[in-house]
């Protein structure tokens, strides 16, 4: 008897010769369930049919059924005739060479998972929101992991052969696939009496890094070098790229600010200030800072009610605030007179004096002209100063500053001179100004007048640090009203710790010993001394001291 021989392909291509008008095209539902997506096949537990559709109508094949003989007999000579037919091609060396020692239990495990490792494989009982993507890339053991991997198949083996369901169990546990567990169980088991299950990557192995000369980036100008993707365009790299070599350390951030601009005058004046701060008596083998505590530091500044940019941490669900305002260059502000001085400590580590002579806001109160539904005619409103001259700062400076210094001032030093260090602006009144050294000497007292370098932030203390860390306080409050913004910033003015303004003080020695080595430049980056960590061993100095050959060049170059 002759077998029957069916080509799947005839009916189809006979179809599209035939007759081309009358094919069926299906376009799937791509929002249909996953089970709808089977186009053109019908899937059984047991039987998998392809459906045709033709002109001559629809053939069903069953393609896991045996094939259709007329005679049995022949059947062996077929196969018979396969085996040799593939003779001709030499097999695979590893699946002839390789063999594996599993148990039953294992076998069965591979061979016929569990119903509970089916139920979450299939298909049919997961909805597309709930299927996730697996993990393309192969997780690496260290060696420690592997023979924790190896202990733990052995606690869970009778004889040397495993339990049923250990290796599922332990590739939940250590979260790699079935064949890692497998190759670790066998590797072990094959090493004889000193179990070995360590990998072989014992060097350095993987991908070669990509050389990258960073050197080119000196060429490119700084302002394509403003953010990380001008950068990675400049350097034709991608951002992830340039971001991962800023992680290691490769590249560095730099926030850059403007700096005041310095003549040559400008710069051996505040070489010549520094070398004032130093004390005579050490002058020159051993140069010491003077204490500075009879100088005290005055500065204006603008206190504003909130911030144009503010951020906040808030949680997923919360709701972003909204601040809102008629103009973000209308955002109430004040501008407030500080002095401070240095403060001063015991033996026991006690504040004697604060150094906190007070912060005085430049507002005046004045009655309002018309009633509102916020207060009558006539009642008195706070409102800034916003033109702020020289007649305004003597009389703050005769009124306000003066008494607050004969008042918190130390008994013990009224006798020597005390010193008010003021910039140079035009608002600022001068140094023999007649009404203030007339209420100044007064009392019994000796205050005189002194300018810093013009155009030197850096040597006054409260531009130095002071004002920025009582504006970071004075942010934490949310002031509706000038009064309001009056009493946060006082507020914070009290509370500054007085220790941390001490550190400030420290700082400005530093900065001085940095003009004198960059011959009065203000190209430099503030050293940072750790004073924090030498305060809390109680190694913390009171005065810095300064290399003698350094004083000696300042000498020269100013002569």
């Amino acid at each position: 008897m002759s077998m029957r021989e069916i080509d799947l392909n005839e009916n189809i291509i006979n179809s599209n010769e035939g007759n081309q008008e009358r094919q069926e095209y299906y376009i799937p539902d791509l929002n249909a369930n996953i089970e709808e997506l089977d186009v053109g096949f019908i899937q059984s537990p047991s039987t998998s049919i392809l459906q045709c559709s033709s002109s001559r109508g629809c053939l069903p094949f069953d393609l896991n059924d045996e094939p259709v003989m007329e005679d049995d007999e022949q059947v062996g000579d077929i196969m018979q005739q396969s085996n040799s037919n593939n003779s001709e091609y030499p097999s695979d060396s590893r699946s002839s060479s390789q063999s594996f020692d599993f148990n039953d239990d294992e076998l069965e495990d591979i061979m016929y998972p569990s119903d509970s490792h089916l139920e979450e494989d299939s298909v049919d009982d997961v909805t597309s929101s709930q299927v996730t993507q697996a993990p393309t890339r192969k997780k690496s053991l260290c060696n420690e992991d592997r023979m924790a991997i190896y202990n733990t198949l052995l606690g869970k083996s009778v004889e040397g052969r495993l339990i049923r369901g250990a290796i599922d169990m332990v590739k939940s546990q250590f979260s790699v696939s079935r064949s890692t567990i497998q190759r670790i169980w066998k590797q072990g088991r094959n090493s004889g009496v000193y179990v070995d299950v360590s990998h072989k990557l014992t060097k350095n192995v993987g991908r070669k890094r990509i050389q990258v000369d960073f050197n080119r980036l000196r060429d490119i100008p700084m302002r394509k070098r403003t953010s990380i993707r001008s950068t990675s365009s400049a350097m034709n790299m991608s951002k992830s790229t340039l971001h991962r070599y800023l992680k290691m350390g490769v590249l560095r951030k730099h926030s850059n600010a403007v700096k005041p601009f310095l003549r040559e005058e400008n710069k051996k004046s505040r070489l010549q200030f520094c070398i004032s701060m130093l004390d005579a008596s050490s002058l020159p083998h051993d140069p010491t800072f003077l204490g500075m505590y009879n100088i005290i530091h005055i500065d204006e500044k603008w206190f504003q009610m909130t911030k144009k940019s503010q951020n906040y941490y808030l949680l997923p669900d919360e709701e972003d605030p909204l601040r809102t305002c008629k103009s973000k260059n209308f955002i109430g502000k004040v501008m407030f007179l500080a002095a401070t001085a240095r403060p001063r400590f015991d033996a026991e580590k006690r504040v004697l004096f604060d150094g906190k002579i007070g912060i005085f806001p430049l507002v005046t109160e004045e009655p309002a002209k018309r009633s509102s539904v916020n207060r009558a005619a006539g009642t008195l409103e706070t409102k800034p100063i916003t033109s702020v001259t020289k007649q305004v700062i003597r009389s703050y400076m005769i009124e306000k500053v003066l008494p607050a210094i004969k008042e918190k001032w130390p008994r013990e030093d009224r006798c020597y001179p005390i010193f008010i260090q003021q910039d140079n602006a035009r608002t600022h009144i001068d140094i023999n100004d007649e009404e203030f050294c007339r209420a100044a000497s007064q009392d019994g007292f000796d205050i005189r007048l002194m300018y810093q370098p013009a155009n030197s932030p850096d040597l006054n203390v409260l531009d130095l640090g002071y004002f920025r860390a009582i504006q970071s306080i004075q942010h934490t409050e949310s002031p509706n009203s000038i009064d309001e913004l009056v009493k946060a910033v006082e507020h914070s003015f009290e509370i500054f710790s007085p220790w941390k303004s001490n550190r400030i003080f420290l700082s400005l020695q530093m900065c001085m010993i940095e003009i004198m080595k960059n011959r009065g430049s203000n190209k430099f980056k503030t050293p940072h001394l750790k004073k924090e960590s030498l305060e809390r061993r109680g190694q913390l100095p009171t005065r810095l001291k300064c290399d003698a050959a350094l004083v000696q060049d300042v000498l020269k170059y100013l002569e």
